[in-house]
């Protein structure tokens, strides 16, 4: 099964300009959405251990969940601010088309938790920083950053460095 099968191309979506890639029929096709699950599980597997995925709000958290379910992992949501109802840290970060903020409770991370990074797409890796930022800020370590989907041209994976990053699948 191609996976790219069941990604849909947006255009001028969320504005004019940009191709918004939707994984929404990946979402509603079990098989594909299975496969996914499964095989970002298996790209993670030469990784450490990961004692808990964090994912951003939206769509990072529906492959997330299903990937620290499969990972035998926790899973932390990294919320829009004032969405969460404990103590929280927060991070600001540019998007590829305006600026944005996530959070994370406060207590989300043990000191040295290992933690691999989760989003539904990577394009200039201010999403996935931010989470690393988060990450790194509440005492955990990064183990990698996972991705179904890559901007490739946008670079986001120069950002991510020095951690590995995994994808599933890539766009120029």
């Amino acid at each position: 099964m191609d996976l790219r099968d069941y990604v849909r191309d947006i255009p001028d979506f969320p504005r004019d300009g940009i191709l918004f890639r939707d994984i929404t029929p990946l979402l509603v096709h079990p098989g594909a959405l299975d496969q996914a699950i499964a095989q970002l599980a298996a790209s993670c597997a030469e990784l450490e251990p990961v004692d808990y995925v964090v994912a951003a709000e939206a769509r990072g958290f529906i492959l997330g969940a299903a990937l620290a379910r499969q990972l035998h992992a926790g899973f932390v949501p990294a919320r829009r601010p004032g969405k969460l109802p404990a103590e929280t840290v927060s991070a600001e970060y540019a998007l590829e088309y305006g600026l944005d903020a996530l959070e994370v409770h406060a207590d989300a991370f043990a000191h040295g938790a290992r933690v691999l990074v989760h989003d539904d797409l990577l394009a200039t890796g201010g999403t996935a920083g931010a989470l690393c930022e988060l990450v790194t800020g509440l005492g955990g370590r990064i183990v990698g950053c996972a991705f179904l989907i890559e901007l490739t041209a946008l670079t986001g994976r120069v950002r991510l460095a020095p951690h590995p990053v995994k994808t599933l699948i890539s766009y120029d």
